[in-house]
């Protein structure tokens, strides 16, 4: 019974992870809820991501969707940024990191009221100097904290134009290289509870596929309607956080 709810917190939360980001607001509290320790239930959160994230996009690259050369720029500077964040977390206390959140979001959910954040028509997507640096800070913001990155994500290919598909995919290719390092570090270490990982996974996957499914289907004005939601969900829960750290209670992410 309790596997079949992993798989179920899998696929719902890769399902909403894939179309707007988020995902993490529904894997992470219900492990801990149903008493999961906070290390084995990040790492398999960083596990099945990586593995649902790669299914999503390889899936997408392989109907034509994203050229190599589009997920090369994204792989490498999510995967610097992720590690450079891994690097700089533990000089960061917890409270400036989720006040950072919290900025970092509110500012995106204001760009998407007053223009700008929607997607495009746009089919390709190239790094430059401008988008660069700002997915290279959400990678660097994944490595310290994470909640919400892909989310950040997509508002900055939201204001790039591009395609809400393509956008989908890029996304997952630095959800990718974001946890891999952190994955990697949670298995090296022996905090995988492999059973646990293993049926995480199996639902991430799912959902991940599902989710595509549906990217394909929603519109425009949907997608914006439903990133505004989640973010504004992240911002409360990243407030509460925040909260409970001034008062000195402890808090997972």
């Amino acid at each position: 019974m309790e596997y079949l709810l992993f798989l179920l917190i899998g696929i719902t939360g890769n399902v909403i992870g894939t179309l707007v980001g988020g995902g993490g607001l529904i894997t992470l509290p219900t492990m801990m809820l149903v008493g999961i320790p906070v290390h084995s239930a990040i790492g398999a959160n960083k596990v099945s991501n990586m593995v649902s994230a790669f299914s999503s996009f390889y899936t997408i690259y392989k109907r034509k969707e994203l050229s190599w050369s589009e997920m090369r720029s994204v792989l490498l500077v999510s995967l610097v940024g992720g590690t450079l964040g891994g690097l700089f977390a533990s000089f960061m206390s917890s409270q400036t990191l989720t006040f950072i959140a919290i900025i970092l979001l509110g500012f995106a959910l204001i760009m998407s009221f007053i223009g700008g954040a929607e997607f495009g028509e746009k089919e390709s997507f190239t790094m430059n100097r401008k988008n660069g640096p700002i997915l290279l800070g959400v990678g660097f913001y994944d490595g310290m904290f994470g909640p919400g990155s892909s989310t950040l994500a997509l508002y900055t290919y939201a204001h790039e134009k591009i395609s809400y598909i393509k956008a989908v995919g890029l996304s997952r290719v630095g959800v990718f290289a974001m946890c891999s390092g952190a994955a990697i570090t949670y298995i090296a270490t022996g905090k995988i509870d492999w059973p646990l990982t293993i049926v995480l996974m199996a639902g991430s996957v799912i959902g991940a596929q599902i989710g595509i499914i549906l990217a394909r289907k929603v519109k425009a004005n949907q997608v914006k309607l439903l990133l505004r939601i989640v973010t504004i969900v992240l911002i409360v829960q990243l407030l509460y956080d925040f909260i409970k750290q001034l008062k000195g209670g402890d808090i997972h992410v």
